[in-house]
């Protein structure tokens, strides 16, 4: 097409949107108009399916309600372009430019293209996969925007406004999506390996299976997630907002808990002390629930959200609770030998001793100390802590913060207090170490 051909059928088609006399709708389907500057042009309902648009500029153009179907747009300039409900299924958009771009609502799904073929009737189907790779979509806005399949790999998204978009089985490894808003998108099944969602609002977001192996999800507010079957090994979770209800876990998990707290309410008449051994509980979040007496030994309980619960008597052994919170917790007479509580939140939890009681349901004048021998503490807030009486032995408290604590009457020998905040807080004396 020539570049006056382009002008008439662009003037044609401003007439037309103008319901003017001579208009008509602009057709450029496959037609090649690669390297043309369409900068600012209005193209709103153009029919531009299959279109070589290639290397074009059409930034701040107006591409709104197009048929961009199976479109190649590859490293095409499209920074500010209107794009609100464009069909763009199938269309090749590798390496494009589309920052601060209008995608609300558009379709970006992979198509089927009709195509000759050899059979009888001469004639097939394709199915396209809608290409983005290395696409620029900073400050997009793509609010309900359907993705669905698409390769998004490699893609910058950084401050995107994705809300309530449809992404599901999209690939999407290694992109960077910093600051993005991902309220309420569908990621099932998406490819998110690697994928950098630093600061990354997914309040709400359906991440049923999806993949985030090596993600980066600093400070990402993960409120309200659903996150079913979703891979985060190696993931950065870092000051995560990353909270998992039951609801998210297996039907076992979730049988063994409602079992327990049947078995709390009716004093062991009906349920089952909840077996817990192993299981990944990883940012579980059980805020202010009754677990005491449970097994957890040997649980993951990374980035667990545990505030004024009750762990009275537990076996927490062995388990993982690196950077989970504890804050206010009771967890009295408990076991947590060789535990990781690195980086872990214990601010005013209580464990210590607790008085052992006779079938009467009388005190019998036992104390049942806590247990935490071995335990690795390096970097944990542990703000007014109650460990009174509590067998500290060998524990490792170096970076702590213990301001405030209580450790009174604590065995603490071999215990490691190196670059550990003790302002206030109550030691017992040292050991004896001739005993």
């Amino acid at each position: 097409m020539t570049p006056h051909e382009l002008v008439a059928v662009l003037e044609k088609h401003e007439r037309w949107l103008k319901n003017k006399a001579g208009g008509s709708r602009a057709n450029l389907t496959m037609g090649n108009l690669e390297g043309s500057n369409l900068s600012g042009v209005d193209l709103t309902q153009g029919k531009l399916s299959g279109a070589n648009l290639a290397h074009c500029d059409l930034s701040n153009a107006n591409l709104s309600h197009a048929d961009l179907f199976a479109a190649h747009l590859t490293k095409a300039d499209l920074t500010g372009c209107n794009l609100y409900r464009a069909d763009l299924r199938g269309a090749r958009m590798r390496g494009a430019k589309m920052k601060r771009a209008i995608l609300k609502e558009a379709d970006l799904r992979g198509g089927a293209l009709l195509y000759g073929g050899g059979g009888k009737g001469g004639k097939g189907l394709d199915f396209v996969r809608s290409d983005l790779t290395g696409s620029d979509f900073d400050d997009a806005m793509m609010a309900n925007a359907n993705l669905s399949g698409a390769d998004l790999t490699d893609v910058s998204m950084n401050g995107a406004d994705c809300e309530g978009a449809l992404m599901t089985g999209a690939t999407m490894m290694r992109s960077s999506m910093k600051n993005c808003n991902l309220a309420r998108a569908d990621l099932r099944g998406c490819n998110m390996s690697g994928v950098n969602l630093q600061g990354a609002i997914l309040r709400d977001a359906n991440l049923t299976g999806t993949v985030l192996a090596g993600a980066n999800l600093r400070n990402a507010d993960l409120q309200g997630a659903r996150m079913e079957g979703a891979d985060l090994a190696g993931a950065d979770t870092t000051g995560a907002n990353l909270a998992r209800s039951a609801e998210n876990f297996s039907v076992q998990i979730q049988e063994s808990l409602h079992s327990h707290y049947t078995w709390i309410n009716t004093n062991g008449a009906m349920g089952a002390r909840a077996d817990l051994g192993g299981a990944d509980l990883s940012h579980i979040d059980l805020h202010g629930v009754n677990l005491s007496g449970a097994n957890l030994k040997g649980a993951i309980l990374t980035g667990a959200k545990m505030r004024d619960a009750l762990l009275i008597m537990c076996d927490i052994s062995g388990a993982d609770l690196s950077e989970s919170d504890f804050t206010g917790a009771i967890l009295d007479g408990a076991t947590l030998r060789g535990a990781n509580l690195s980086g872990a939140r214990f601010d005013g939890a209580g464990i210590g001793w607790v008085d052992i009681k006779g079938p009467d349901g009388k005190p019998t004048g036992r104390l049942w100390a806590a247990n935490l021998t071995g335990c690795n503490f390096s970097g944990a807030s542990c703000v007014r802590i109650n460990l009174r009486g509590a067998n500290l032995a060998g524990c490792d408290f170096s970076n702590a913060d213990l301001t405030g604590a209580i450790l009174s009457d604590a065995n603490i020998r071999d215990a490691k207090f190196t670059g550990a905040n003790l302002t206030g807080a109550s030691l017992p004396p040292p050991p004896d170490l001739d005993d």
